[in-house]
């Protein structure tokens, strides 16, 4: 966090000059680890090794936070009896299916309780219809892939018939399953998989334990050290549970912070950027079972919790693209949606590049020839389109690989033969665009332009609004059905300066949502279904509220609370804490005055305190839903997890993940040990490339050819630069603090491979193989790890060879294997070989790779089986 979010940890430090206590648990001991109470240097991609440890040292000790944990989480609730843990099938979950390479979730469900779309709620005009609409639902719903998913809970259907054991005692509830799963995940197997020595993991533990209690709390911080990996949502859903045992979500000091390398990461997730959501976490619609708006959102709403309400956010949505043309008439132009035909994510793309099916591609401050997974089939990729468009500040390695990148000196391509068309079109800078940036606590403050950007540059606002007009101007007249979404689009903003430059206030305002008097809405309560509010993200309802850009104050602290709710805005409702009802027991008291945060008012029959109550305001303590009740009104007083259809944070997820319901550890996809909990290697639904010519993979593990790529390889970010390097590699000032690319190794493995400290290294993988300047540094530690020591090479992923500072790209040396849920890249853990000396030139680069993958007896199934272990569930 020192690192990487150097203004965010100014507030960490000024906590720990109060008392608090700092832990860094990394590879390397960076800026962050120096200023620690505690370092605890751990072997990249074993984390879940490590948080099971924390988990299971919490269980087997008794040392959960009980009343929170029977009240807040569905620790009682009984779990269907088909379900087999990867105890009982070393290392598979039940459902597993070798045809699909991929969970059915029939057997993780609740008992008595079917987890998927809610049935019975579609109005088809004949029983055949409807039973086959609601059978495919669900089909898609128990076979779990992670781009057909909204960001929210699964439904419950009947919720009434939830079986639980309060008293946890119950061999089957989520309790006794969690303490099953976890028991092996000792303090000796942590020090085994992870390298942490069983006395410092026991200094750990006991620091996060004896701090989680009544009075205190403990917060977790992350980044993608976290989610890069195979296992990557795996990794934050092992953090929520050990969280949710100690009773530190919705507290105050508490939580998980994801920690975001831009200022407005969060805000492109919101609105958002991703091909799968649509603005505020609503799942794009699919063709098999969406031909209305009635069937979208039965099957991804639900009948229990906020997300009962999903129709009134959707319509709302609706309204805000399509103003007058969305009527009850026309299902509110929902036919207009695009739909979702399968994965689309950017490493899908580009393999659909490579294939040739993929002709267009827009780069908006992305630079994948630099900073995306395997930075050599991106380039490939980019070199088999019809067109590029490249927008920002400088002539970054994705606007120029045509004439300079790696694969012209290699021979691989030829400018001359490259039939791309390559448009590279200047982007303002953020100095030089009003907006609102979205930071990791979910607040929006809104910047103003500081100075005009310089000749063609362009804010991303003008940029999109007036192609769109464009567009719209070529179609007007078209009779073609096809053209309505585009031509009926609400896309009338004001412009103003010499460059007609569009109202960035306006688009917030349509944001915010406006009721047909077109006034600002305050809060998405305010929503509707009927098509008289309109909305562009129902999180977002309350940022205009009044017609007064609220993301725009900054009143001091001295003249507001703690919390300072007049300092920018946040979503939801400006709540700084989620899920802040369980800041309060049971009963609606703060569980101690230390950490009071809010708490129920028994004379005022409300909920108050320092922040806006993330509950039904005045839903009291002992309020009991009677049979029937829907939304939010089907969950009690004692529910704080009210976007959850049982209002409970869920330890087990019974549904809505593609790799289980308990985190588990597994080896990343290239790993130089076995595992030593299971016999299944790798997470079996990972996702792999299907381009072994671009994307091969190595031996794992004790398989032969390991050897030849023997060390952990991570990535990793500096402070005196930014991502991929457009931003910063054209600095002087930032250039010179690191001024070359470099590499860290311990002054064991220096002194093992023959390796001068600031010499050259060559760093080889099946890939790939760059040269970086050798760092010799007690910061890289190596671990051992089974029967062995284990080292590490880190490589910040920064440089390219364009700007003042250049270097080969760490990037050109990882692969495309990916999370299944999110479709993240492993970047953070995988395997090479590194040497004394410059890498060969020319064709001679690609001639040492090959010796590798020969060496390594490289074919192409290598590392791509999916199922490791020879016992495996029956098939769903």
């Amino acid at each position: 966090m020192a690192e990487c979010h150097p203004v965010g940890f100014q507030w960490v430090m000024e906590a720990k000059a109060r008392g608090a206590t700092l832990i860094h648990i990394d590879p390397r001991l960076t800026r962050t680890g120096a200023l620690a109470d505690l370092h605890v240097p751990i072997r990249a991609g074993t984390d879940i090794a490590l948080l099971g440890g924390l988990i299971n040292y919490v269980l087997s000790n008794g040392l959960e936070f009980r009343e929170y944990v029977v009240n807040y989480t569905n620790a009682a609730t009984i779990i269907n009896e088909e379900f087999k843990d990867t105890e009982d099938l070393d290392g598979l979950f039940s459902g597993w299916r070798d045809d699909t390479s991929s969970y059915s979730s029939d057997s993780w469900q609740y008992e008595g309780v079917r987890v998927a779309s809610a049935a019975g709620k579609r109005q088809q005009g004949a029983k055949q219809a409807r039973e086959a609409v609601e059978q495919r639902a669900y089909q898609r719903h128990a076979t779990e892939r992670g781009h057909e998913h909204g960001s929210h809970g699964a439904a419950l259907e009947d919720l009434h018939k939830l079986r639980r054991d309060e008293t946890l005692e119950h061999p089957r509830c989520v309790f006794q399953l969690l303490k099953r799963h976890y028991r092996r995940y000792t303090p000796e197997m942590v020090a085994r998989i992870c390298g942490i020595p069983e006395a410092l993991f026991g200094q750990l533990a006991r620091a996060v334990t004896e701090n989680s209690n009544r009075n205190r709390t403990t917060a977790w911080a992350y980044a993608v050290g976290w989610t890069q990996h195979t296992v990557g949502v795996q990794y934050i859903r092992a953090a929520s549970v050990l969280q949710l045992l100690l009773g530190n979500i919705g507290r105050p000091g508490g939580g998980i912070l994801a920690l975001r390398g831009h200022a407005s990461i969060q805000g492109s997730t919101d609105i958002p950027t991703l091909y799968n959501l649509l603005p505020g976490y609503l799942p794009m619609p699919h063709p098999d079972s969406h031909g209305s708006l009635d069937e979208y959102v039965a099957d991804d709403s639900a009948e229990t919790g906020y997300w009962g309400n999903m129709r009134a956010y959707a319509v709302s949505l609706l309204k805000a693209y399509w103003g007058d043309a969305a009527t009850a008439d026309n299902d509110f132009c929902f036919d207009y949606l695009p739909r979702i035909t399968g994965d689309h994510s950017t490493y899908q793309t580009v393999q659909a590049q490579l294939d040739g099916t993929c002709k267009g591609y827009f780069l908006n401050g992305q630079n994948p020839a630099v900073g995306s997974a395997n930075a050599r089939a991106q380039r490939l990729g980019m070199a088999n389109l019809d067109w590029l468009v490249v927008r920002d500040f400088a002539l970054i390695e994705s606007a120029t690989w045509w004439k300079d990148g790696p694969e012209i000196e290699s021979g691989e391509l030829r400018t001359e033969e490259i039939a791309t068309e390559v448009f590279f079109l200047p982007a303002a800078a953020h100095t030089e665009k009003d907006g609102s940036f979205t930071n990791t606590q979910r607040m929006l403050q809104w910047h103003q332009k500081a100075v005009e950007p310089p000749g063609d540059a362009r804010s991303d606002l003008w940029f999109w609004y007036h192609l769109g007009r464009r567009i719209r101007a070529k179609l007007a007249g078209s009779t073609n059905e096809r053209d309505r979404p585009i031509l009926d689009l609400n896309w009338h903003y004001s412009t103003s300066g010499p460059n007609s430059e569009p109202s960035a206030e306006e688009v917030l305002q349509e944001i915010n949502g406006r009721r047909g008097d077109g006034s600002c809405l305050s809060t998405y309560e305010e929503l509707t279904d009927d098509g008289s509010t309109a909305c562009g993200c129902w999180i977002y309802c309350g940022s205009y509220a009044g017609g007064v850009n609220q993301t725009a104050r900054r009143k001091p602290h001295t003249e507001q609370n703690w919390v300072a709710h007049e300092w920018g805005w946040a979503w939801p409702a400006n709540r700084r804490l989620l899920y802040n009802r369980a800041s309060a027991d049971p009963q609606g008291r703060p569980w101690s005055e230390r950490k009071a945060y809010v708490w129920w008012d028994a004379e005022k029959k409300k909920w108050t305190g320092h922040d806006v109550p993330d509950f039904q305001p005045t839903k009291p303590p002992d309020y009991r839903p009677p049979e029937g009740a829907k939304r939010q009104d089907a969950l009690s007083g004692v529910d704080p997890f009210i976007m959850q259809a049982d209002g409970k944070g869920w330890l087990y997820v019974p549904a809505g993940l593609s790799d289980g319901p308990l985190p588990t550890h597994y080896e990343p996809q290239e790993s130089p040990v076995p595992n030593l909990l299971y016999g299944q290697q790798q997470n079996p639904a990972r996702q792999l490339s299907r381009r072994r010519d671009v994307d091969p993979y190595q031996p794992s593990g004790d398989d032969r050819g390991s050897q030849v790529f023997p060390y952990v390889l991570t990535t990793y970010r500096l402070t005196e630069h930014h991502t991929a390097g457009g931003m910063s590699r054209w600095l002087p000032y930032l250039s010179e603090l690191q001024p070359e690319m470099f590499c860290e190794v311990s002054p064991e493995l220096a002194a093992a491979v023959g390796l001068d400290h600031l010499g050259w290294a060559t760093i080889v993988t099946a890939r790939s193989a760059i040269e970086a300047r050798v760092l010799v540094t007690d910061r890289m530690v190596p671990v051992r790890v089974h029967d062995r020591i284990v080292h590490q090479v880190g490589l910040p992923y920064h440089w390219g060879r364009n700007g003042i500072t250049t270097g080969d790209s760490a990037n050109d040396l990882t692969h495309m294997s990916l999370d299944p849920d999110v479709h993240i890249q492993e970047v953070k853990a995988l395997t090479c070989d590194i040497r004394p000396g410059r890498r060969p030139r020319g064709p001679d680069r690609r001639r040492l790779i090959a010796e590798y993958q020969q060496q390594a007896g490289l074919v192409a199934a290598t590392g791509t089986a999916h199922r490791t272990t020879e016992r495996h569930g029956e098939p769903a």
